[in-house]
């Protein structure tokens, strides 16, 4: 038994210490003033995409290195080592870094375009905040401007178009969002606020994919900010919804949605109707109508709402 424990010790101390000479290699290195050795150690990595110990070596020799004519080479493999690891934010400075330092450089079409890419590759899901979606896209048409002939320009494009849809459907989910609100018994202004949030939408994105859904929602949403109004107001807001019904069947004459929004004008006009014989019947009692004004007069508002976070 005890032998069998000598020689399982002695097997890890073994090995460990084979573990620690591999460690220590790789430090005596990093430690060693010969820049050129580091160098050759670093690409030797970088090949073997090892890119963890490459990066350790790649940033104390960009500083080392900076103003040697090697130095160009050296970021170039430096900036793609952070792209390797998924570092994105850091990568895309490189890459920018590198095309505004070697502009004549034979890699400085290529970083402009990584620069780009890698904030396309950071580009968050559409519920989170969009800042770096648009400075992806800025960042992309730059490119474009920069090397319009360029075989990266396609794809450049591309992306563009997919952060573009991406910010659609921020802009069509966060408008959507007032009128699931106010159907789910929020406060009844949400459907106004729906009808100013889809309008925006469509001001910003004139192409969106989405026109349709979201011209019925205004319909929808302005009857729903109606209905849920005083009798006093229903007939005014009830007839901008029959204005937006309209709107819709002049601007989607072949739409799906065609006989709802028909059906939904028809019943903004019944409930015109219903809104002006309450009022005659309360008219006939002075009290009560002013009573009813009073309250009203306190308690409704004018809506306005944010802007949707971009």
């Amino acid at each position: 038994m005890f032998k069998i424990k000598h020689v399982l010790l002695l097997s890890f101390t073994i090995i460990a210490l084979a573990i620690a000479g591999c460690k220590s290699q790789f430090e005596k290195i990093r430690l060693s003033n010969d820049v050129a050795k580091k160098y050759q150690e670093a690409m030797r990595l970088y090949n073997k995409k090892n890119y963890s110990k490459a990066l350790i070596l790649f940033e104390d020799l960009s500083q080392k290195y900076r103003g040697r004519a090697e130095a160009e080479e050296l970021n170039y493999h430096y900036a793609f080592t952070l792209y390797k690891l998924r570092d994105y934010t850091t990568a895309r400075y490189q890459f920018k870094s590198f095309a505004d330092t070697y502009p004549t450089s034979k890699y400085a079409e290529e970083c402009r375009y990584m620069g780009a890419y890698c904030y396309y590759l950071d580009s968050p899901a559409p519920p989170l905040d969009q800042e770096n979606t648009y400075k992806a896209i800025d960042a992309l048409q730059l490119f474009i401007n920069f090397y319009p002939k360029s075989e990266r320009a396609a794809d450049a494009s591309k992306y563009i178009g997919l952060l573009r849809t991406k910010l659609e459907d921020k802009a069509y989910n966060n408008a959507k969002l007032y009128y699931d609100l106010g159907g789910m018994g929020a406060d009844a202004v949400n459907y106004k606020s729906a009808v100013i949030a889809l309008k925006n939408a469509q001001i910003d994105f004139p192409d969106i994919k989405y026109a349709e859904e979201m011209d019925l929602l205004i319909v929808k949403s302005q009857m729903a900010y109606a209905r849920n109004s005083y009798e006093t107001r229903q007939e005014d807001r009830y007839s901008e919804a029959i204005t937006y019904a309209d709107e819709f069947v002049e601007t989607h004459p072949q739409s799906k949605y065609l006989e709802e929004v028909k059906d939904l004008k028809k019943s903004s006009e019944a409930s015109i109707l219903r809104a002006k014989s309450f009022l005659a019947e309360m008219a006939k009692d002075q009290k009560k109508y002013k009573a009813m004004l009073a309250k009203e007069n306190r308690t409704d508002t004018t809506t306005t709402i944010k802007t949707p976070n971009k």
